[in-house]
């Protein structure tokens, strides 16, 4: 496994990625989200960012913007969100990136009381950013979510998008499955049905209410099993820790617990 962690936009890029080389991860996960990793912003400092990259003998993998809405009822808005993305992609594509997260549209404002014309839209942009990303030879791991993003957080919201576009990958994300989910059932069946579709990894804990990122095993994830069988599966790529702490002991703690899990 490859082992890596996200910087935090609200701190300069480069900073971050001095920092998380130093605690001595294999890769850096650019999330491309303002105010200081906007992907204009990124884009002025991509060659530095690439020569650092190259010093430290790592990859980049890019997660796509997080708090925009591309399934918008408003049209003007929902175009000006999935330029944001195609930027984004360009971004990504500019630093080499080995893939990109995407996360699904969410249904904001009023889109949760008409579900399918708000899935419709949510296809449209997938679509047109499938498309976007294949043009520019980037892999796209398209994330699940949880009940009250109202999109892609169950495996069967899952099983057409596969279907459609065959070579997406999915991002699993162990907090995302376990919010609202006591026994741990969405987890364990993403693996269970897509073992081939895994592309990427996020690890964090919580109480099963909120996606609170804190250390593994300090919440109620069962990672005992999840390492089980994400290893049964034949998994052997990328896992992105996402410990929101100020105390970076705790990010250490939780890649060295997966670690000694998988082993």
């Amino acid at each position: 496994m490859q082992y890596g962690a996200m910087n935090f936009p609200i701190k300069p890029v480069l900073d971050e990625l001095d920092k998380i080389h130093d605690l001595g991860f294999d890769y850096f996960e650019l999330t491309l989200d303002p105010p200081c990793a906007h992907y204009s912003q990124v884009n002025q400092q991509a060659d530095a960012l690439k020569l650092a990259l190259e010093r430290y003998k790592m990859d980049v993998v890019c997660h796509l913007p997080t708090f925009i809405y591309t399934a918008d009822l408003a049209p003007n808005l929902r175009k000006v969100c999935i330029d944001e993305m195609i930027q984004s992609i360009h971004t990504a594509a500019r630093l080499n990136a080995v893939k990109a997260v995407l996360h699904p549209s969410m249904f904001s404002g009023l889109a949760p009381l008409v579900p399918d014309k708000a899935l419709g839209l949510a296809y449209q942009t997938l679509e047109i950013l499938v498309e976007e990303a294949d043009r520019v030879d980037l892999l796209l791991c398209f994330e699940n979510m949880y009940p009250r993003y109202h999109s892609f957080y169950s495996p069967d919201q899952f099983k057409p998008v596969f279907e459609k576009y065959p070579g997406l990958k999915m991002t699993l994300d162990t907090g995302h499955a376990n919010i609202e989910d006591a026994k741990g059932r969405r987890l364990t069946e993403f693996i269970r049905q897509f073992p081939d579709k895994i592309g990427h990894v996020h690890v964090s804990d919580n109480n099963g209410k909120q996606d609170e990122h804190i250390k593994v095993e300090k919440g109620t994830v069962n990672f005992k099993q999840f390492t089980t069988l994400l290893k049964a599966s034949g998994y052997n790529g990328t896992i992105t820790f996402e410990i929101f702490s100020p105390n970076p002991d705790e990010l250490v703690a939780s890649r060295n617990t997966i670690d000694r899990l998988l082993r």
